[in-house]
């Protein structure tokens, strides 16, 4: 049996902060992935998804300027927009595995479970350890529908030789959103269902609203407060049906609704790690219910977003909390959320919705913003944020907005509201203009 201080389960983003943090501090430190090393966002996740969408917002941007001084509307390439996407996730694996060779950081691949006594098995080898960070992450969810052995994930959809004609997406998150506008962006005709009438519940409704009237007009069809029943194969594509009885032919048909933790196969019960539906429980201190098995990441039960740099920040804050007896409970700072596509929908802090239930502390800015000079300029069709200031100190707390821009928008602002910087401060800067951090000193 090897002996480590450390031994983190899970390599990935949040997994390997750690484990190069804790490597640092002069850990013994071991790392076991079961697939790919780097984790799910470098290698099918949010890096390709971005690699892919860069050729949708460059579109995007010829399509609003057309009689605006460009003319001709630049067609998606397939085939070169996926070889593009393969010279980056090919290096991925190899690239993340020779770094821990570089550093000296022990790593074992294979799937990895509990034994009864607390230590790991991996394969043959038996790994023992002071602690264990289980950073296992998230996996697509498949519906139990008739016909599930035919649905397609993520996973699928961003490692595709050829895209159909038409393709359906089941499921109108984050996921299913952004897949859905890059099918339809590349000329295919997308269809787009979702159990609910209120797809992006963790978004503003009207901006939400807002979002999906786009997609429409894109040509997507939008297909609200249904769900997907039965998928079966006709002849060389797929018949769908909902429960609403529609019915219609497609290539490909993705499941896109949500994601679930990957901790099914770890033996938790057997040490003893308490979970939930929405993954492992943790205190304050990403400790479980087993004071030697902490978790961070998508694998962990918490409010705060499933987000790749909050898995990172998890990794980053046990590298002290594992060094430092006395060391406080994690605070997390204020969480950046962006659904990508030609039309960017953002929100960062407080939230309008939460905002308006408490109308004595906060006060919303709802800015039609279409017309002012860094969307005019680029003939944003739909600008829209809503700004919450805090009514005794008048600084910004949270914004959710809705542009072509907004990811870059989004990011000014969650500097300002974690600096605490009220509007003097915003004021007394001298920012290049025009841009759209100039912008800023509109928003209070």
């Amino acid at each position: 049996m090897q002996q480590f201080d450390t031994l983190i389960l899970g390599g990935g983003p949040g997994g390997l902060a750690a484990a190069y943090g804790l490597h640092a501090q002069k850990q013994r430190v071991a790392v076991v992935e079961k697939d790919l090393w780097g984790g799910t966002c470098p290698n099918r996740g949010c890096d390709p998804k971005k690699i892919l969408m860069a050729a949708v917002e460059a579109q995007a941007r010829s399509e609003t300027l057309q009689e605006h001084g460009l003319n001709g509307v630049p067609q998606i390439d397939w085939t070169a927009l996926m070889a593009k996407k393969r010279a980056y996730t090919s290096m991925i694996p190899g690239g993340t595995e020779s770094g821990l060779k570089a550093a000296g950081i022990a790593h074992f691949h294979g799937a990895a479970h509990f034994n009864d006594d607390g230590s790991v098995q991996v394969g043959d080898t038996q790994l023992n350890a002071t602690n264990v960070i289980i950073a296992t992450g998230q996996t697509p969810r498949l519906p139990q529908i008739d016909g599930q052995e035919w649905l397609r994930t993520s996973t699928d959809f961003l490692d595709l030789d050829t895209l159909p004609e038409d393709v359906t997406f089941m499921g109108a998150g984050y996921v299913g959103v952004e897949l859905a506008t890059i099918a339809n962006a590349a000329g295919r005709r997308v269809h787009l269902v979702h159990h609910s009438d209120r797809p992006l519940r963790a978004f503003d409704a009207d901006l939400v609203h807002d979002l999906l009237d786009r997609l429409t007009a894109a040509g997507i069809d939008v297909r609200l407060d249904t769900d997907i029943v039965k998928v079966a194969p006709d002849g060389d594509q797929y018949q769908v049906t909902t429960k609403l009885g529609e019915s219609w032919t497609t290539g490909l048909v993705f499941a896109s609704a949500g994601r679930i933790p990957v901790d099914q196969d770890l033996g938790l019960d057997r040490v003893d790690v308490a979970t939930t539906a929405h993954g492992i429980t943790v205190n304050g201190h990403l400790q479980t219910t087993n004071p030697h098995i902490f978790a961070i990441g998508d694998v962990v039960d918490r409010p705060q977003p499933k987000l790749t740099p909050v898995a990172s920040y998890e990794g980053q804050y046990l590298v002290t909390a594992l060094t430092n007896p006395t060391a406080a409970p994690i605070h997390y700072p204020v969480i950046p959320s962006v659904v990508y596509g030609k039309s960017q929908l953002a929100q960062v802090g407080v939230t309008p919705t939460q905002a308006k239930q408490e109308p004595t502390t906060y006060r919303v800015n709802d800015l039609d913003i279409t017309h002012w000079y860094s969307y005019q300029r680029i003939e944003d069709p739909r600008a829209r944020i809503k700004v919450v200031i805090e009514r005794s100190s008048g600084r910004i707390v949270g914004a959710a907005v809705l542009s072509m821009e907004a990811e870059q928008v989004i990011n000014y602002l969650d500097f300002v509201i974690q600096q605490k910087l009220g509007p003097v401060a915003i004021n007394q800067s001298i920012l290049a203009y025009p841009t759209l951090a100039s912008d800023l000193t509109y928003f209070n």
